[in-house]
């Protein structure tokens, strides 16, 4: 009996521990199989997500329309309303000059006054053979009015008449040939004095008292420089993308450096009507009244011209533009996100943002700082717009 109930428990143990093989067999296999599931829809998940994290993610912008000007800085170049450099017409040595730089000078002001003893000594010499030219024809035509009288007796031969008479003739004209170089030499003793030809102010004084002084426009030989400046010349150049708004009657502001805390209205007056064939630009001509001389010419001027806006041009940020082979070209996103590369005409540079002339609708997705390997055809995912909040906090301190 004993070993009949010992064989029966280790039957019931071998049992217990076939089942609880069989129960560790299948938590091992379904441990497994959950391990493996695991890993693939971990796997599933990081090729997911990858394929995501691979799909740039693009800030866009629309094109829009705006009426607001356009306040266009160009620099400007300031000349006097008149200015003229004053060369001697008589050659000679300075003898004295009475105004120097900064004087205020009337029109016929006498600047300064040239020692001319050669022109002196010849006009001398015209005078005393313009006396000789003088007796030489009063001589002549009284010997013709002699044989004039005697060929009306047939006392003398016609020939001999006709040569009195052009004789005299020759002499008249010598007497007006001589009168006419005094004349000339007299103009060149009245150029002794230089004079003002205008009144301004002395803006230059290239001799001295003793100088040797030669007549004409050669280099070197300018005596002094007038300038009128009560009313100033500003000439801007204009790029060729504006010359169309540059029109007579544009007014600008002026911005000087000696003047910082003032600005100044001057009125475009005349433009050159052509561009620069080097510059591409467009040369155009303010005037400044200037009746109190605060500023000065040659100063450097600040030109602020207000364009008026175009509400049928579309803007776009400057930072939205690819600069490809094709040309300038935007891109674009479609309604699957997809990327459309779109070629424009810019118009005005405005700085932060362009003028697109053609190439895209106002309703177009455009993309800010687009990377240069974007391309046709691209997915993209298009960054949520900012909260209102953070819009609103957008620039203030922290």
């Amino acid at each position: 009996m004993p070993e009949q109930h010992s064989v029966e428990m280790d039957k019931q143990l071998s049992r217990k521990i076939r089942r609880y093989s069989i129960v560790l067999l299948i938590v091992a296999v379904a441990l497994g199989a959950w391990g493996e599931i695991s890993r693939v829809m971990a796997r599933t998940a990081l090729g997911k997500e990858t394929a995501e994290d691979a799909v740039p993610t693009v800030v866009t912008v629309s094109a829009n329309r705006t009426e607001l000007g356009e306040d266009l800085v160009l620099p400007g170049t300031v000349q006097a309303f008149v200015e003229a450099p004053i060369y001697a017409r008589t050659s000679g040595y300075l003898k004295a000059w009475y105004t120097d730089i900064g004087t205020q000078v009337k029109k016929g002001q006498l600047l300064a006054e040239v020692e001319t003893p050669e022109v002196d000594q010849q006009l001398s010499q015209a005078l005393a053979d313009l006396e000789t030219a003088r007796a030489n024809a009063a001589l002549s035509a009284s010997t013709n009015k002699r044989w004039q009288g005697l060929l009306s007796t047939e006392s003398v031969s016609r020939q001999d008449a006709d040569e009195k008479a052009g004789d005299a003739a020759a002499k008249k004209a010598a007497v007006d040939s001589a009168a006419a170089n005094v004349a000339r030499l007299r103009d060149l003793e009245s150029f002794k004095r230089v004079l003002a030809p205008f009144d301004g102010v002395v803006t230059a004084r290239n001799t001295d008292i003793g100088a040797l002084i030669n007549a004409g426009q050669s280099a070197g030989s300018e005596l002094f420089k007038v300038a009128d400046t009560h009313k100033l010349r500003i000439y801007v150049q204009v790029p060729e993308a504006y010359a169309s708004a540059a029109k007579p009657g544009l007014e600008a502001e002026l911005r000087f450096t000696e003047q910082a805390n003032k600005t100044y209205t001057a009125q475009t007056v005349r433009t050159s009507n052509a561009l620069d064939p080097t510059l591409r630009t467009l040369q155009v001509e303010l005037q400044l009244d200037n009746a109190n001389r605060e500023i000065f010419p040659g100063a450097y001027a600040e030109v602020h011209f207000k364009l008026a806006g175009n509400a049928e041009s579309l803007r776009l940020p400057a930072n939205t533009v690819l600069f490809r082979a094709a040309g300038l070209q935007v891109a674009t996103i479609d309604g699957t996100k997809h990327v459309k590369l779109k070629s424009i005409v810019q118009g005005r540079d405005f700085g932060s943002t362009i003028e697109i002339l053609s190439g895209i609708e106002a309703n177009d997705l455009v993309v800010v700082n687009p990377p240069d390997s974007i391309t046709d055809g691209e997915t993209v995912r298009i960054a949520a717009p900012p909260a209102p909040d953070q819009q609103k906090d957008k620039g203030k301190p922290t």
